[in-house]
């Protein structure tokens, strides 16, 4: 698992230039970027994980296939190819708003045997916040890339809070009630190498969680909504090139803005859909029969929050 991390980190992470010091001031006559970014072509199969091989089957298997496996789907995208959770940023910017106006500290939360959200927005020697919402132990390994390959940033144990119930095989229904509660909050400082900008995070426990992260040099940045829309304000005047980027899409894709003083520039932006075998563990067709899950392990796992499908 460890190897492949390393791999797709070296073929996602984003080159960027030496660091320089971000200079916060007053932009009087700034102008505003509005977008949309959409997926084009059929969306690429999910990851596939066997859930009677993992721990906490019972409880993480809420939310699975129906015949014993748990998918992740990296492709966040709406019915008309809006894709979500993809980051929107303007490069070469040294001088402008404050941080304080876009920069939220990131929360990251363990719930239902999943990170949430998928991509953030971090920003360089600042903490990101993880919390534990499940009645299951997780543990947080996040790593960057570097020039010999995977870094480790942090691997601490994910306490979950000490009021969840401790049979999860007790399938009565009041044993069946669960109510979400957060556990101690564990804050780890984001120290990136030189020149290095993504980080992606998984469950040491549950391989299917998964989230990713990419560190900000400065303010101006958004991430896509449900609808595929992002919108960045107060800009410099200028000519910039701005980034698009999501862990999957084959590395960043970048264009040329132009931004007039108090004025709006507008961009439609295509993804062309990746093509082929995107990750070792893509999603099979068949699995059932192809694995042999016995009939007595997948009777243990019931989908009972969501029901998923390739």
């Amino acid at each position: 698992m460890y190897r492949a991390i390393s791999i797709l980190l070296i073929a996602t992470f984003v080159c960027g230039e030496a660091a320089w010091a971000y200079e916060e001031t007053t932009v009087s006559d700034g102008g505003t970027l509005l977008g949309s970014v959409r997926l084009e072509g059929r969306i690429p199969k999910p990851k596939g994980y066997d859930l009677t091989t993992l721990p906490d089957q019972v409880y993480c298997g809420r939310i699975s296939d129906g015949q014993g496996w748990r998918l992740l789907q990296p492709f966040n995208v709406g019915p008309a190819g809006e894709f979500r959770d993809v980051v929107v940023y303007l490069e070469g910017i040294d001088k402008g708003k404050s941080f304080a106006v876009t920069f939220t500290r990131p929360r990251i939360e363990a719930r239902d045997c999943r990170f949430v959200p998928f991509t953030t927005v971090v920003r360089e020697k600042e903490n990101v916040v993880v919390v534990n919402m499940d009645p299951v132990m997780h543990d947080i390994q996040a790593y960057e890339s570097s020039h010999l390959g995977a870094r480790v940033l942090f691997n601490v144990p994910l306490p979950m809070n000490p009021q969840h119930p401790r049979d999860l095989k007790d399938r009565s229904d009041a044993a069946m009630y669960h109510k979400h509660l957060a556990g101690e909050p564990m804050k780890q400082l984001v120290g990136m190498s030189k020149g290095r900008r993504v980080f992606v995070m998984q469950c040491g426990f549950h391989a299917y969680m998964e989230s990713w992260g990419l560190a900000m040099e400065n303010p101006y940045y958004a991430t896509t909504d449900k609808d595929g829309r992002f919108a960045i304000s107060d800009i410099p005047p200028g000519t910039y090139k701005m980034v698009i980027w999501h862990p999957y899409i084959g590395g960043a894709k970048e264009q040329q803005i132009t931004i007039s003083p108090k004025g709006q520039t507008a961009v439609e932006v295509r993804i062309p859909a990746p093509t082929g075998r995107l990750y070792a563990n893509e999603m099979v067709d068949h699995p059932y029969t192809r694995y042999g899950i016995t009939d007595e392990a997948q009777s243990q796992i019931v989908p009972t929050l969501i029901r998923q499908s390739p």
